[in-house]
């Protein structure tokens, strides 16, 4: 990968990342927050990608997946507590 398009890319994940930062903070709603929350893990896990190509340090791919795979889990735990909570009401 060019130099440029990696520090360009880097840049772009983190304004990004403070943009999506202040929708979790500012978000009107539970379910606004939470897709800006899933939005953030995945530009995390962005990121830790872009860490691991730069120093071609593989075994930070297992991070990844790990983090990965919670986002993925605690965003269906979260959708299905707020979809049984909004039925019952």
């Amino acid at each position: 990968m060019h130099t440029s398009l990696f520090f360009l890319t880097m840049i772009w994940s983190a304004v990004l990342f403070g943009v999506t930062v202040f929708l979790v903070l500012r978000a009107d709603t539970v379910l606004a927050r939470l897709l800006a929350l899933d939005t953030l893990t995945l530009i995390l896990i962005a990121f830790l990608l872009l860490f691991v190509h730069d120093n071609r340090a593989v075994y930070y791919l297992d991070a990844v997946l790990i983090l990965a795979l919670l986002s993925f889990i605690g965003t269906l735990a979260a959708a299905w507590y707020y979809g049984s909570r909004s039925l019952s009401q």
